[in-house]
């Protein structure tokens, strides 16, 4: 109804109702095949673990089948190749697992024959201590398959006596301050934690109003919930793919005490060479892997 004349104050129509019935009226118009297409897609977004060395889905959470007492996940680009460059080489690793995902950003169809190219998300442990656990993650968790996600690594009643690293980034432009952003040197780091995480962080903590996003802060909140001590490390960054300065920003966290036991003394490990090498390796390999994604995609 409009109004008659200026300042005369109109009753809005509610359509509450008449939304209700239009979603009725949808949800009646629905034939069989489009019910059977939403079933099979919702079966395609599942997230499924499996071990490719045997070709078989692990039927239970991997840390319920595995105990745990550190997991390290790194999630995106740089994260991994930090992981790779500097704690992957302090030790011998052996894969445990794999997840599937399907998504608008990552689509790995086939489960039991995935090449690396294709293993986005990655579960290692450390073969010298079976207990410490790392993810290395460079595919997209869609929203509604985080939980999903959560369940398959976690379970549905997580161990608290194990404590959770994650580690990633985000663009510089999302990090809010009254500061300009002009004084900004960037990549810099960040720390979120949980109330039970009492270890010290390795740099400042993340000031509101700014928050955490996707998979890491859905791993993050599960941590809080389930009462688990746990550390995100957000890198912010203006150069979001794979980059040696960006990388190397990640390295305060090798002093962290609950590092201590896996990575060794730089010096003494990694002559200078080494470690550039190591790191040029990693990014190659990314390289070929983000290649192979394009490939994929292109078949779509």
């Amino acid at each position: 109804m409009a109004a008659t004349f200026f300042g005369e104050v109109v009753k809005a129509p509610c359509r509450a109702g008449t939304e209700e019935e239009e979603e009725d009226e949808e949800e009646r118009r629905e034939t069989s095949e489009d019910r059977e297409a939403r079933r099979q897609l919702a079966r395609k977004r599942e997230v499924r673990l499996f071990r490719r060395q045997t070709k078989t889905s692990l039927e239970v959470a991997l840390l319920e089948k595995y105990p745990c007492s550190k997991f390290i996940i790194a999630i995106g680009n740089n994260a991994v190749a930090f992981l790779s460059s500097f704690v992957m080489n302090s030790g011998v690793w052996e894969e445990v697992g794999c997840a599937k995902l399907w998504n608008e950003w990552c689509r790995t169809t086939d489960t039991t024959h995935l090449s690396p190219a294709e293993a986005f998300c990655v579960f290692y442990h450390l073969k010298s201590n079976p207990s410490v656990f790392l993810c290395q993650c460079t595919c997209y968790v869609a929203e509604d398959q985080q939980y999903q996600w959560l369940e398959k690594v976690f379970g549905s009643c997580p161990r608290k006596n194990m404590q959770v690293t994650i580690l990633t980034c985000r663009h510089v432009t999302d990090y809010k301050t009254s500061e300009s952003t002009s004084s900004l040197h960037s990549p810099f780091l960040k720390a979120l934690k949980t109330q039970n995480f009492k270890e010290p962080p390795c740099c400042s903590l993340l000031e509101q109003p700014n928050i955490a996003h996707d998979l890491p802060a859905a791993v993050l909140s599960y941590c809080q919930v389930w009462g688990i001590p746990a550390v995100l490390y957000l890198c912010y960054t203006d150069v979001m793919k794979l980059d040696l300065v960006t990388v190397e920003a990640f390295k305060p966290i090798l002093s962290s005490r609950s590092w201590k036991g896996l990575v060794k003394l730089a010096d003494r490990l990694f002559p200078p060479h080494r470690e550039q090498a190591g790191l040029f390796c990693t990014w190659g390999s990314m390289a070929r892997s983000a290649q192979a994604l394009q490939r994929h995609w292109d078949l779509f």
